[in-house]
């Protein structure tokens, strides 16, 4: 009986020894994972920023209570901290202690860099970076020892506050070596060579900072040479020389002087002769010199005796060695804006600055975000090695690195528990990123900013541009301005849903050439169907704007001008590339540059020519209305017109295939895409999926062939652009718009008419056919003629425009209108 119970115990025992036997965390993992736990690192940084502040306190006091402190303390700090006296300093005893030894005993005011370091500190911990601090803390360190030495050896020992003790000893030490003469060297020496190996290309600016000095005292007398003056003329055959005006000419052995007045300064290593009335030169030194606002002098000599012991002998045969070339006068290149010459650019002030200041993404949104798409990955067994954000003004970034043997797929295939997880919209999956190595996951901000055109148009990218059309579009994901060349695209297909942007990115296309091109560099032609879109840019008609002569108003509306404009401008095409035959060049920009050079002839046809930017609003209900009449000469303006300098930039808010045609894309290689409402569209207009994904709101896509870039583009209001063009509305404009080639509508507004001049060769035999049968039909025509249906077609309009049969009347035959042949015959006679 007292057996079992203790078997049954034994049992138990064993049954429940393997949950007992839990592995234990050992001590260095559990300080690891405390160090690495973002809490801990949060309440650390906290505790380092208020101990920096109360350290600041301490010190500031110090400078003023340090003497009082010191009395009291005597030479014991730990009994000073624990005794009964009270310090003056206004940190309190610890305070007291702590400024006596960082300030007095260490190294002077300098020990404010620990104060520094520590700020430093309190912010990485949480992941803010205000400046590298690695780096920062070299400094801060060089720094503290080297002015400690230096205020030590500035001040008296009264005054050891300064440089502290260890400033005190060293000087002293180095004063009894070196002297103080050496300790100034040894200083100087200290910091010129601390800068020079730390700052990069700082040995750079040193030697063009030694070179500037020593090259200014040389400029003066090459300066008073340069400005002498030589008056050469010319007489008969024999070409001798008689006269030479001034004392001083400067001529050079083996080369011709060729200054240029406008030409930026250049140093130029020669020797200088110094010639007489009498023809004598005089061999001065090597002189290196400066040459700034000198005439045009160009001389060449083909022989030249130079004696270099005394004087220097100049011997001249006939006017054969001296040349003065007055036969070919160097004109002035053309200036296109000599027009307006006076015209001014719109100020930035013009633009507001929309920026709120208040959606900077806060910390804890990075946290919170960076934890939930780990946690996510790790509901899926994904492991990642590293992951990093990248804030952008509407989304931020965040790149990961899994770890190896994880596949690709497997992480894409999970962007929507991603962005159930961050509760979320337009999450964007990136895999992999291009030129990277990683993943990138983009998650929508959660108070995003807006990008103001006037920190687009403010940008360095912008105002340094030295593209032929740069536009500003908005900002990418860095936050850094896009800015692209229209030339280079070189036409631009915007679509998107209604309200997600698609006019204010092209309000702000055409804000960025209004600020960045003259009215004689690039003319508009703008077509608006909506009729309300485009009509701010009325005010700068004869500024910027293109028109048909016959049109009243620049801006186009109606469907048939557009289809007239478009003909129009392929007319332009055809003459510009004419031009260019002419002229040998290849493109537009070459023909420009040949032309301002006076290298062509005006009164052979030839003039400047700017580029056309051609806008329309609304492709898709041109394309609903006029159909083939404009999509064929659209496509065939993308196809030619880049190198002519015609460039297209067409909106739809339609993407669908029977818009966006395939002729459209082929030739459209730049797009941009703004929200749409599925994957379909986006595949439509960038052969990929990812605008359905977009946040809205002048969130974007653009490719310009291959990979995808997220923008944010840029917001312009309606009162800015009324400000912009009413700034450039009132000053001096030219006469009119530029007016485009007269368009031929021929004798008749129908667009059916048919011209009985180009009649088919079997008119007459279709037209005795149709009599003799009574039968106005398409197919008979076709099968007694035995010709194809297209061919029919058009005897049977033709025949119609005659008279011959009636109008088309359905599924009934066509009526004729002649009963006999002889009836007939006589109208065809007369037709000859």
């Amino acid at each position: 009986m007292t057996e079992k119970p203790k078997q049954t115990k034994k049992k138990q025992t064993q049954k429940r020894k393997p949950g007992r036997k839990k592995k234990a965390i050992p001590l260095n993992k559990k300080i690891n994972n405390l160090i690495k736990d973002e809490r801990f690192k949060f309440v650390l940084s906290v505790f380092i920023l208020f101990f920096a502040a109360y350290l600041t306190l301490a010190f500031i006091s110090y400078i003023f209570t340090w003497k009082v402190d010191q009395s009291n303390m005597g030479q014991n700090d730990a009994w000073y901290v624990h005794s009964n006296v009270i310090a003056d300093n206004w940190a309190g005893n610890i305070g007291a202690v702590l400024a006596n030894s960082l300030i007095y005993k260490w190294f002077g005011v300098s020990s404010f860099a620990f104060i520094f370091i520590l700020v430093l500190l309190s912010f990485k911990l949480i992941n803010i970076k205000l400046l590298h601090f690695e780096n920062s803390v070299k400094y801060s360190l060089f720094g503290m020892i080297w002015f400690s030495i230096a205020l030590s050896f500035l001040s008296s020992s009264n005054y050891l506050i300064l440089g502290g003790a260890y400033g005190y000893y060293v000087n002293y030490w180095l004063n009894a070596i070196v002297g103080k003469t050496g300790t100034v060297f040894l200083l100087i020496i200290l910091l010129f060579g601390f800068i020079i190996f730390t700052f990069e290309n700082s040995l750079y600016w040193v030697k063009i900072f030694v070179k500037n000095i020593t090259e200014r005292k040389k400029i003066k007398p090459a300066i008073d040479a340069a400005n002498s003056k030589v008056a050469i003329k010319k007489q008969d055959e024999n070409d001798e020389l008689e006269k030479i005006k001034e004392e001083d000419i400067i001529i050079e052995t083996g080369m011709p002087i060729d200054l240029d007045t406008n030409a930026p300064l250049e140093k130029v290593d020669k020797k200088e002769y110094k010639l007489h009335d009498n023809g004598e030169e005089v061999l001065k030194p090597d002189l290196g010199f400066e040459v700034e606002n000198t005439k045009d002098v160009h001389v060449a000599s083909e022989k030249l005796e130079e004696k270099l012991s005394g004087n220097l002998a100049l011997e001249v045969e006939k006017n054969k060695d001296i040349l003065v070339d007055n036969q070919e006068v160097q004109l002035e290149d053309y200036d296109p804006t000599l027009d307006l010459s006076n015209y001014k650019f719109p100020p930035i002030d013009l633009l507001e600055n929309h920026s709120t200041g208040s959606s900077e993404v806060t910390n804890e949104e990075l946290i919170s975000n960076k934890n939930k798409i780990v946690d996510t990955l790790k509901n899926y067994k994904i492991e990642i090695t590293k992951i990093k954000a990248t804030i952008g003004p509407t989304i931020t970034l965040y790149e990961i690195i899994p770890a190896p043997g994880v596949r690709i797929s497997k992480i894409k295939n999970l962007e929507d528990d991603i962005a159930l997880s961050l509760a979320a919209l337009g999450i964007r999956i990136i895999a992999p990123m291009p030129g990277r190595g990683t993943i990138g996951i983009e998650v929508p901000n959660q108070k995003p900013e807006i990008v103001s055109m006037h920190s687009v148009i403010k940008s360095a990218s912008f105002q340094n541009s030295k593209m032929e059309i740069p536009i500003a579009i908005g900002k990418t994901i860095s936050n850094e301005s896009y800015v692209a060349d229209l030339t280079k695209m070189p036409h631009l297909l915007v679509a998107g849903a209604t309200g997600q942007g698609k006019s204010v990115g092209l309000n702000a296309i055409l804000a960025s050439i209004l600020y960045k091109k003259h009215p004689a560099q690039v003319k508009l032609v703008l077509v608006d169907p909506k009729k309300v879109e485009l009509t701010l840019y009325e005010t700068i008609e004869k500024h910027y704007l293109a028109k048909l002569p016959d049109a009243e108003e620049a801006i186009i509306t109606e469907n048939q001008k557009v289809v007239h404009t478009l003909a129009s401008l392929n007319i332009e095409m055809d003459n510009r590339y004419s031009l260019l035959k002419d002229a040998h060049v290849r493109n537009i920009k070459e023909y420009n540059k040949k032309f301002i050079s006076r290298k062509l002839n005006p009164t052979k046809g030839h003039k400047y020519l700017p580029y056309i930017v051609l806008v329309i609003d609304e492709f898709a209900d041109l394309i609903m209305t006029a159909g083939k009449e404009v999509e064929l000469p659209i496509a065939r303006l993308a196809q030619l017109a880049r190198a002519i300098g015609i460039h297209l930039i067409v909106a739809t808010q339609r993407p669908s295939t029977n818009i966006i045609t395939g002729v459209i894309k082929a030739n459209f290689p730049t797009r941009i895409a703004f929200k749409v409402a599925s994957m379909i569209d986006s595949r439509t207009i960038l052969d990929s999926p990812g605008a359905n994904q977009l946040i809205g709101r002048g969130d974007m896509l653009i490719t310009q062939g291959s990979d995808l870039i997220r923008l944010q583009c840029a917001f312009i209001d309606t009162p800015e652009l009324d400000k912009i063009t009413k700034f450039i509305g009132e000053q001096q404009s030219y006469p009119s718009a530029l007016l485009l080639p007269d368009y031929e509508t021929g004798d008749s507004d129908d667009p059916t008419a048919v011209d009985l001049s180009k009649r088919d060769e079997l008119f007459e035999d279709a037209a005795r056919l149709i009599v003799v049968h009574q039968q106005g039909s398409t197919s008979m025509i076709q099968r007694k003629l035995s010709i194809g249906y297209n061919r029919a077609g058009r005897i049977i309009d033709q025949l119609e425009a005659a008279g011959i049969v009636g109008p088309f009347e359905g599924s009934k035959a066509r009526q004729v209108l002649y009963t006999d042949e002889y009836s007939i015959e006589q109208y065809l006679n007369s037709l000859q």
